[in-house]
């Protein structure tokens, strides 16, 4: 790792104040993932500016004209805009609290999310079926895309699973690698329950390894399950294959059949219920499905035989 060394704030550059930034980001003890966001986020803002320009010139008007820029790009939309504009905040109001620069509020503009993309029931059960096959990669995968489907586990969150984690006896699930870096303990359903017991008889292992491992038994990387869960679905003739897709259906899903937004926060683990209520959102026309069936209005006109005459 590179030593950082104090600049004076009068001659300190973008870069250092981006090092120092990361600095702090690794003290505030933030998951890997966040930082490697951070850096890779606010690369193209650094190379906006260049490194070497003194960060004291960091000025509403630059960052003003680097999203007029951004807008004018074909490349980049409004939700990858806000996205970068959310990083870029979190750097220069850091910037702000340590003096570096002027103090003023960057507003992220508003941006239309797309409907997300999920599984179908149909696909789902093509999916779910247990394959009959000698194949323990094909078996494991099967075994992962329930796992994925019956918990809405990020793949980080799947694939830092150890078998010790999965208490059999109580029903639940003990997650201690998190985004938000958080331990969490959801439900472990029954069905998910007689998949991962089935799997195990497979799999073998013991309480400290990995649940879903590599081919030698070691912490598998998330790229090698996409690619797993990618000829899995193609072979099945599902053209999604998405890993955080099961997460998307897991919510959709949970949604459509009355469950409770408060447990869904919980067992996705988001920071706030502003991120869940987002699914409300995304899943609104899906929402219309029986809909007279719920509705107070159409229950109570349905129960009336009257005729009213003028």
């Amino acid at each position: 790792m590179k030593k950082i060394v104090m600049a004076k704030k009068e001659n300190l550059t973008v870069q250092d104040a981006f090092e120092l930034f990361i600095r702090k980001c690794r003290v505030k003890n933030l998951s890997a993932a966040t930082i490697k966001a951070y850096e890779d986020k606010l690369k193209k803002f650094i190379d906006y500016v260049e490194p070497e320009t003194e960060i004291k010139d960091i000025t509403s008007d630059v960052v003003d004209c680097y999203i007029l820029d951004l807008r004018d790009s074909t490349e980049v939309n409004d939700v990858t805009i806000a996205t970068l504009l959310r990083h870029l905040r979190a750097f220069i109001y850091y910037c702000q609290e340590c003096g570096y620069v002027e103090s003023y509020k960057i507003s992220i503009p508003k941006a239309e999310k797309k409907i997300k993309e999920t599984y179908t029931i149909e696909e789902l059960e093509r999916l779910l079926e247990r394959p009959n096959t000698d194949s323990f990669s094909e078996f494991k995968t099967w075994a992962f895309e329930n796992y994925l489907i019956a918990t809405g586990n990020r793949l980080s969150t799947a694939l830092s699973i150890k078998i010790g984690d999965i208490d059999f006896d109580n029903g639940i699930i003990r997650m201690s690698k998190t985004k938000n870096r958080r331990q969490q303990i959801i439900p472990l359903s029954n069905s998910l329950a007689n998949v991962l017991k089935e799997y195990l008889e497979v799999r073998g292992g013991s309480d400290d390894d990995y649940l879903f491992c590599n081919a030698y038994g070691e912490k598998a990387s998330e790229r090698s399950y996409q690619l797993l869960v990618q000829k899995y679905n193609i072979k099945r003739n599902v053209n999604c294959t998405s890993c955080h897709a099961f997460r998307h259906s897991f919510a959709k899903h949970w949604i459509l059949n009355s469950g409770d937004i408060a447990r869904l926060k919980t067992i996705l683990g988001h920071a706030n219920l502003s991120t869940t209520n987002e699914y409300l959102q995304m899943f609104g026309q899906d929402l219309q499905m029986d809909f007279e069936k719920f509705n107070p209005l159409d229950n109570i006109k349905s129960s009336k035989t009257t005729t009213i005459k003028m």
